[in-house]
């Protein structure tokens, strides 16, 4: 079973404004085990750098993610200016043969760029945020379209429309790194980690009205046990109701995982689990993945024996350690993804040089840990997003800094052995 690839990053502070990013305030082994898990080495697999951001026309500080087209294409966004001196962009990586060719589709005015990455719509443009920029400097909800035909113009002549701007009212404020999601209607739902009633963030609809998008807070958070700050992705389950995390709040403080259910024309909000900071972990960033058995998986940046937990939310709450560093946020920062079998992610400043982290968890019976890379500075470093797999089991994914100017790098590894042949594909989270 394919698990949906949702992805879908320090001293970190309580106190949020529109200005303040996640990304500056990050300053930059022992396993507990619920179950019998057994460590695996790294097996032989291909790391390749395909882009060395500059910090020029090209962006830098690719916080997002990666998206990727039935061509093989892959699509990216740099935070720019709003995390570092460079542009804010959106950037393509084309396939050709064995290798990618890299073009700027489009550079943000002003750099106020996107930190989360770009998805497709139903119109086959790509959607994103960026978590400053609009009138009140409080975000906005962006559509990047293609030009009609093919263009000279070395950024390719895409054009940007803001379908929505943040900040007033009661509206959401900082939308950061979790993705936009489509239902099957259209409509875009996403979480702002700002604003709302309360100020503590809040979850929004976006429908299509009169050939705009018209705005629907469907909750705001309060900053108390339902939680503060929601960062991750939304996912959907088969009855239409929606589940991500937030970073803060919560009955400990430590962040929540939670669900939106539809009730007449509003929504209900229901806290699932309030991270205690201890063996479950911390401050969660990314979403949640569910299986068909609607078991939820979440991460978290932060253990109470290593750098970060993924956890099992179901009766038991199975939790595991990742190996890292107690107390600090160096852990997940982007949301698992894979299949039940082989679960696939990243570490924000984890791994052999502290500089972050791409790993895997396979197996049903006891979870084997492997680190698949480990970032060492020239090669990448602080990874924030998830990996994508693609259908042959590559990876890709963006580094936020490092490689060889810095300002950060794509990279593609291709394991040696991409799957065990031990563990049926059985949904056995």
């Amino acid at each position: 079973m394919r698990i949906s690839e949702q992805p879908h990053h320090s001293s970190l502070s309580i106190e949020w404004n529109a200005s303040a990013v996640l990304f500056r305030l990050v300053v930059v082994a022992v396993l507990v085990l619920l179950v019998a898990i057994t460590a695996h080495p790294a097996q032989g697999q291909t790391y390749q750098v395909l882009h060395n951001f500059t910090g020029g026309v090209d962006g830098g500080y690719p916080f997002g993610g990666l998206t990727v087209d039935a061509s093989g294409s892959l699509y990216g966004t740099t935070c720019g200016g709003a995390c570092g001196n460079s542009p804010g962009t959106v950037f393509k990586l084309i396939k050709k043969g064995s290798h990618y060719v890299f073009s700027t589709l489009y550079i943000f005015p002003g750099d106020p760029g996107p930190s989360g990455r770009v998805i497709f719509g139903p119109d086959g443009t790509l959607y994103g945020t960026t978590f400053q920029g609009g009138s009140d400097s409080s975000g906005t909800v962006f559509n990047l379209t293609p030009p009609a035909t093919a263009s000279p113009n070395v950024f390719g002549g895409w054009t940007e429309t803001d379908i929505h701007v943040f900040g007033s009212g009661g509206d959401g404020s900082s939308p950061q790194i979790g993705d936009l999601v489509f239902d099957n209607q259209g409509n875009i739902y996403g979480v702002a980690c700002g604003g709302g009633a309360s100020g503590a963030g809040a979850a929004y609809e976006l429908t299509p009205s009169s050939g705009g998008w018209s705005e629907t807070i469907l909750y705001s958070f309060t900053g108390g046990a339902d939680g503060l700050c929601p960062l991750g992705t939304f996912i959907f389950d088969g009855l239409g109701n929606l589940y991500s995390t937030a970073w803060q709040g919560g009955g400990s403080g430590y962040g929540t995982v939670f669900e939106l259910t539809r009730s007449g024309s509003s929504w209900q909000e229901q806290t699932l689990h309030s991270f205690q900071g201890g063996a479950d972990g911390a401050t969660p960033i990314g979403g949640v993945l569910m299986d068909y058995s609607a078991l939820i998986v979440s991460t978290t940046q932060q253990g109470s024996a290593g750098g970060g937990t993924v956890a099992w939310l179901n009766n038991s709450m199975f939790q595991y350690q990742l190996p890292g560093a107690p107390g600090t946020y160096s852990g997940p920062w982007g949301t698992l993804v894979g299949t039940s079998t082989d679960l696939y992610g990243t570490t924000y400043a984890d791994g052999a040089y502290s500089q972050g982290s791409v790993f895997n968890l396979a197996g049903c019976a006891g979870w084997g840990y492997t680190s698949l890379h480990d970032f060492s500075g020239p090669d990448g470093a602080y990874p924030a997003a998830n990996v994508i797999l693609d259908s042959d089991g590559d990876l890709f994914g963006t580094t936020s800094q490092g490689g060889a100017y810095g300002y950060g790098v794509v990279f593609e590894i291709t394991p040696a052995q991409q799957s065990d042949g031990l563990h049926p594909d059985s949904g056995c989270f």
